[in-house]
């Protein structure tokens, strides 16, 4: 931690009392230390002035920013053609093909036709030209359309705003933006409609949150009616541009040398949406690409598979296979050149015999070219688009609720997805709705269940009111009336869910869609919390006769009301208007009866706990009639002039209770503590304003009263938020200086707000300081990880603090054996003194730059200390649907499964438990260690454990696995160098890994570590920011479009919107792709290395010149179109096994993890396969013609036709899918052939410089011995490759082919063999399996025996 003594040395030289203007200041720093410091200035800072500043330092430093003008495109009309071949140089197989074409226009070592030569490298390079322009073309319109946006900019000569398009919007422009209008780029806000200065953003195009975001003027900056851009002045100083969307550093300067702080909450967006006021004022600090949305803005993911990567290992084979015959040809032409002795038919010259054959090995060279499939890589890539658009439009994989379906953003590992061996999951939003649900609490010890909040729940979900009932309106089925999930009612502890039902009697769905558009993370569920009645008897005595209770109860009520006082204002939750769900609600400010703070002390005083006044008089006007007039009504603020003028004063504008609250009336209208003095005349005030609320109240007031819509930026506080609602703790509003709540017993109070500290994923927490509007103290309120929040509370010496924590441990042990995710409530009240001294430091580390980040988190950790403990709360979070089933499958599929979460060992077991990814027969292995030290001791106990029982065998019965849950702290020393071995190899003997308590750092390691060492191909999943980086690390990263925004989504290859489309993803689309893309490899290395053999084994007679039995354009288009296009459909189309079979059989997929379809032995025997058929083909010809007069070209005929036939066939029998697209495509091959040879022969005179082709086709296949030996060359070729076929399939039959084979069974035949099938494959699981039977469990866990008791009543 940094040393608050260092802070004024952190916090850089700007932060001197002596301050000048920005230009001064540049000058003066060129003074002290030369020119250099002024330029460090610039590149570490921004400094930022109004563009009509008269500073010529500033103006020229302005003009060096970015503008606002974006382009995404990679080429201009005049850089694309260099741009693009520069582009695709960088490919060694274009560079090759290159060096070939033009080594064929030298004279001495030319093959043939040098314009031939070129054509295979054009048309390939002009493909893919044509692809990156129309991509580029789709992307400069994009640009055109964004920059061509209109915004208001304000123009100094002429006074006023003016409409500009963004892209001439720059640095230090002050732009206007009105409500629902997109931000054009990142500006510090400056002024707001919103009298509090506040201003709410939608981010939904940014990061995909639909939750609105509060951003809140620059302090100290004046607001009134009407914001005059000349009088602005002030300079800002931030960090300069960089990708951190939650980050912004810097301080603004006031012309009266004063300083403020900025951070994010003062910064708004490039590309997110205002919301909530009429009229923002921003001036610009970030424009164009320099904003943080282009800085993120990374494109598509490439990355090089495992497929691709074997592919390059074996076309260097090719190419070493192809220097091996030009070596070969050249020896033996330089051999036959010295055995000639003059012979007649050469024409003599000079030339060495050895400089012949090196010139022979560069012209074997070019005839050989095709060796190396240089349409292969254009293959691949058409292939992989055809592959992804049919896994984008799999109506299995598509959610009709969110209308979404697979996102395919990283376009070149389809076939990763058929090769996964580990499987790394996020738990909260992966595996679970993140729909977090209030089950119960515990306060101040005392554990309240909430029963029949647990029986609504489940008959909720009996119900069947699944992910779109958040839509529907719930009505009474007695009272037939109309309730919108927020005004569920809660009041009396007999109502449950199976009194509501979604049935409409005058309003359509559509009406009921119009009428309520529900807050983030607020569906029907999150609003209906049952109270339980002993809490609920508890908070009733706020309302009740003031008569002084036990001073225990006093305490323990006191207890109460700071816990669901700090689930109200412990939070970010915006509160939003009913009619106009995206605009926040005005702050209400009302006026208090009371006379001074004093007064209500002594008031609290006598009742010895802290009571509010109960109801004055019975009164029928509902809470929510109350809230509409308070939105309706504006009044001013009033405060008490003494003693601390930042309290505001209580407000008791209404005495009724608050919704969820009891609707309990008091029999005694006014208590005697409040009938004397200025109290009555107060109460008289009370009386007035209720007529007067009464006469100004509308005849609206008699429709459907209007709920609060409630924007949380996580589940957790939409359900906390919630649940004090529920108790009559309801957040009516907030503003960056106060919120606005209700209490039982009372109207609204206006509570001070005067620091967020908000969550920190180092912290685990956040904090909220306030003034307590009932005492003036300075409290500080607390949530967070129990863990965490339990290690800083306080123990008290009285006892009574200890029993609580004691009792509340033990309920939030009982919790997490449920599953529920625990968060801890604590608080600390703070003395004036202490409360000075803190925030002194705290303005230091506000308004640095340098080491912003650091400060505040000592800065919080500082004020975070000796908590008081409140309680504790039980959220559910429901499995998804079909996750049990899912994991299931993949761990069939012989996937490991390790699930990475932050929350409590007995929360993530109980979870493992529920989605089956551990059974009741597993042994389950703790690692909970203290030290290094013994942590090793403890991995070294178990392996050795492991081996003695694997030595002493397995009883034949067993069924058991090991599972190892090792926590955060754990996972800290098992990932230094010294422990990874001895941690992996204990893995290696688990079926699966749960890592509890663990941190975003710490799951990226954790997936990096498994990758690298045992050199797996592995997945990571996860919903949220804090999955980014495990789903970056892996082979293959999933992000899941979830209720955390599109973070994990932006980062990953693939998304999905729920995890059970994995299953199909995985199991049938990843075989599917990679069993296609590697046949389709193997077939275009098998079908250049058949080819080019022939024209080998031609060299042997002709004296190895380099001499060819076909035309140069036969050769030349015979793989680059005749054979091209087959293979493409087979990558494309081809199904080995169909999906429903591999769904019910998911021990398929280990043929992808093994790489059986593509091994190293795999492709020697076809290429061994290819040379015997191009040896078949060659010699059949060669025997049937021998001593005939044909020439060489009508030679090579039958040759060429064979090869066709061969090559076409052998791509028929490798072929598991046979539609009429490939008949199809397989005939227009073989046509397209005949007829371009064909026509070749009837016209082409001189186009085969210097030969003659005219008539030798038309001749040859005149000839009947023409298709004789053509048909029986293919038969002999192929023949060997169908037997060996047929013999494998017969006799030792993969898993493959015999699911092929209960394929064509009839459908009971394919049950019973499916059945059967699963015996036999859990029969050799079991008798292969050596795991022990008895692992001792640690001694400091013993609740884990409750835990697996427990395990069938989990989340069910």
């Amino acid at each position: 931690m940094l040393g608050i003594e260092n802070l004024p040395k952190l916090a850089g030289p700007f932060l001197k009392t002596e301050r000048k203007g920005p230009a001064a200041m540049i000058q003066q720093f060129e003074q002290d230390h030369g020119g250099g410091m002024a330029k460090d200035l610039a590149k570490n800072r921004r400094v930022v002035m109004p563009s009509w500043t008269e500073h010529e330092e500033i103006k020229e430093l302005q003009k060096s920013y970015s503008r606002n003008k974006v382009r995404t495109t990679k080429y201009t009309f005049l850089s694309f053609i260099p741009k693009n071949l520069f582009e695709q140089l960088h490919r060694f197989a274009n560079l090759y093909f290159i060096f070939l074409a033009a080594l064929n226009f030298v004279p001495i070592v030319n093959a043939f036709q040098p314009e031939i030569s070129i054509i295979p490298i054009v048309f390939v390079m002009s493909i893919t030209a044509v692809k990156d322009l129309w991509e580029d073309q789709r992307r400069r319109k994009s640009d055109q359309k964004v920059n061509n946006r209109l915004c208001d900019v304000y123009d100094r000569k002429q006074k006023r705003y003016v409409e500009r398009r963004w892209a001439e919007v720059c640095v230090g422009d002050l732009v206007r933006l009105c409500c629902n209008e997109i931000i054009p780029a990142d500006m510090v806000l400056l002024h707001s409609s919103d009298p509090n200065g506040v201003c709410h953003i939608e981010t939904a195009n940014l990061d995909g949150e639909t939750n609105l975001k509060q951003r809140q003027v620059v302090r100290d900056l004046p607001q009134g009616s009407e914001f005059v851009p000349e009088n602005y002045s002030s300079h800002i100083e931030c960090e300069n541009p960089n990708n951190d969307l939650r980050r912004f550093r810097g301080f603004m300067e006031h012309p009266g040398k004063v300083r403020v702080g900025l951070h994010s909450e003062n910064l708004l967006l490039r590309s997110c949406t205002v919301r909530n006021t009429e009229t923002v004022i921003g001036i610009v600090v970030y424009a164009g690409h320099e904003t943080k949305a282009m800085q993120n803005n990374s494109g598509p993911r490439y990355k090089r598979s495992k497929l691709e990567r074997r592919l390059n290992m074996d076309v260097l084979w090719c190419v070493i296979l192809l220097l091996l015959m030009c070596l070969i040809a050249a020896v033996g032409h330089g051999f036959w050149l010295s055995g000639l002795q003059n012979p007649i038919y050469m024409i003599p010259d000079d030339t060495h015999p050895a400089l012949a054959a090196f010139y022979m090995f560069w012209t074997m060279i070019i005839v050989l070219q095709v060796l190396i499939p240089i349409s292969l890589y254009v293959s691949i890539e058409i292939v992989k688009l055809g592959q992804i658009y049919f896994i984008q439009n799999d109506l299995d994989l598509y959610n009709p609720v969110l209308d979404t379906g697979v996102q395919c953003r990283a376009l070149n590992i389809t076939e990763d997805l058929g090769q996964i061996q580990f499987l790394f999951s996020d738990k909260t939003g992966t595996l679970t709705e993140n729909r977090m649900l209030f089950r119960r609490c515990t306060v101040a010890g005392t554990e309240y269940p909430h029963h029949e909040n647990a029986i609504s729940l489940e008959q909720y979900e009996d119900q069947g009111c699944g992910d779109a009932d958040h839509s529907l309106t719930l009505r009474s089925r007695t009272s037939r009336k109309s309730l919108s999930c927020k005004s569920l009612s809660c009041n009396r502890s007999s109502v449950s869910l199976n009194t509501l039902t979604a049935e409409s009697d005058t309003h359509s769905v559509h009406d009921t869609l119009r009428r309520h558009t529900p807050g983030a993370f607020s569906g029907t569920m999150e609003c209906a919390v049952v109270p339980d009645p002993q809490l609920q008897a508890k908070l009733n005595t706020l309302s009740s006769a003031m008569r002084s209770p036990p001073r225990q109860q006093a305490a323990e009520i006191s207890h109460i009301l700071d816990f669901f006082l700090a689930l109200t204002v412990c939070n970010t939750v915006v509160v939003s208007s009913p009619t106009q769900p995206r605009h926040v609600v005005q702050m209400p400010v009302v006026r208090t009866p009371l006379r001074s703070l004093e007064e209500m002390k002594a008031m609290f005083q006598k009742l010895s706990l802290p009571r509010f006044p109960s109801s004055l008089s019975q009164n029928t006007d509902t809470p929510t009639s109350l809230t509409k007039k308070l939105f309706t009504r504006g009044r001013s603020a009033s405060y008490f002039p003494n003693n601390s003028p930042q309290t505001p004063i209580m407000t008791l504008q209404s005495p009724t209770t608050p919704s969820g609250t009891p609707s309990y009336t008091p029999s005694t209208p006014v208590t005697p503590a409040l009938s004397s003095g200025a109290w009555s005349e107060d109460v008289d005030d009370i009386q007035k304003a209720k007529v007067n609320s009464a006469d100004e109240s509308e005849s609206d007031d008699e429709d459907e009263a209007e709920e609060l819509l409630y924007e949380a930026e996580s589940p957790d506080e939409a359900a906390l938020v919630q649940a004090a609602k529920a108790y009559g703790c309801t957040l009516l509003g907030r503003s960056p200086e106060q919120v606005l709540v209700v209490v039982p017993g009372t109207g609204p109070l206006s509570i001070p707000l005067l620091h967020v500290l908000p969550f920190h994923s180092a912290r685990k927490r956040m904090s909220v300081v306030v003034r307590h509007p009932l005492t003036g103290e300075v409290v500080v309120y607390t949530k967070g990880a129990d863990n965490v929040i339990m290690e800083l509370a306080e123990a008290a010496e009285d006892g009574f603090s200890r029993e609580v924590m004691e009792r509340t441990q033990r309920n939030l042990d009982q919790y997490a054996r449920e599953g529920l995710r625990t968060l801890c409530v604590a608080k600390k009240v703070l003395e004036e003194q202490e409360y000075e001294a803190w925030l002194k430091r705290h303005e230091y580390a506000e308004t640095s730059i340098e080491n912003r980040e650091e400060l505040l988190l000592e800065s919080a950790e500082r004020l975070e200390t000796n908590l008081t403990l409140l309680g504790a709360t039980g959220i559910v979070d429901r499995l998804q649907e079909e996750v049990p089933e899912t994991i299931e499958a993949l761990q069939e599929a012989g996937i490991k499964v390790w699930v990475l979460t932050g929350d409590k060992q007995e929360t993530a077991i109980n979870i493992a438990f529920a989605c089956k990814l551990l059974r009741p027969t597993d042994h389950i292995l703790m690692a909970n260690c203290d030290s290094k030290e013994t942590c090793e001791a403890r991995l070294h106990e178990l392996q050795h454990e492991i081996r003695q029982v694997t030595k002493e065998g397995v009883s034949e019965d067993d069924s058991s696995d090991c599972v190892l849950v090792i926590d955060g702290r754990t996972l800290d020393y098992t990932l230094q160098k010294e422990l990874q071995g001895s941690f992996l190899e204990l893995t290696c003997c688990c079926r699966s890994v749960i890592c509890c308590r663990s941190t975003p750092l710490q799951k990226s390691q954790v997936v990096r570590l498994v990758r690298d060492k045992l050199k797996v191909m592995t997945l990571a999943i996860g919903d949220g920011a804090n999955d980014v980086s495990m789903i970056q690390m892996a082979d293959v990263g999933i992000g899941i479009s979830g209720q955390e925004g599109m973070q994990a989504v932006m980062s990953s290859d693939f998304a999905i919107s729920r995890f059970k489309f994995l299953r199909k993803l995985i199991l049938v689309h990843g075989h599917w792709c990679y069993t296609r893309l590697a046949n389709m490899i193997l077939y275009f290395f098998y079908k250049n290395v058949m080819y080019v053999n022939l024209l080998f084994w031609y060299q042997f007679f002709c004296g190895f010149s380099g001499s060819t039995m076909t035309n140069s354009w036969v050769l030349i288009f015979f793989n680059l179109l005749f054979t091209s296009v087959p293979p493409i459909i087979y990558g494309v189309l081809d199904k080995d096994v169909s999906g429903e079979t591999l769904l019910d059989l998911p021990d398929l997929y280990k043929s992808g993890q093994n790489s059986q379809a593509y091994l190293p032995s795999t492709f020697w025997m076809n290429i061994l396969d290819a040379f015997y058929q191009s040896l078949v083909c060659f010699f059949i010809p060669y025997f049937a013609y021998t001593g005939s007069d044909i020439g060489v070209f009508s030679f090579g005929s039958p040759i060429n036709g064979s090869a066709l036939l061969i090559i076409l066939l052998h791509q028929l029998i490798e072929s598991r899918t046979v539609t009429w697209i490939h008949t199809a495509i397989l005939l227009f091959s073989a046509l397209f052939y005949y007829a371009f040879v064909l026509l070749f022969s009837l016209t082409c005179v001189t186009c085969n410089s210097p030969t003659n082709p005219l008539g030798i086709e038309t001749k040859m296949m005149s000839d009947p011995l023409y298709y004789l030996v053509c048909g029986l060359t293919t038969v002999l070729a192929l023949l060997p490759r169908i037997l060996c076929r047929t013999f494998c399939n017969t006799i030792c039959p993969s898993d493959l082919v015999r699911a092929q084979k209960m394929e064509r069974l009839s459908a009971q035949d394919y049950s019973t063999s499916l059945r059967q099938w699963k015996e036999n494959k859990a029969a050799q699981r079991l008798s292969s399996r050596h795991v022990p039977q008895n692992l001792s469990v640690n001694a400091d866990m013993p609740h884990l025996t409750d835990c697996i008791a427990e395990a069938g009543a989990v989340l069910s």
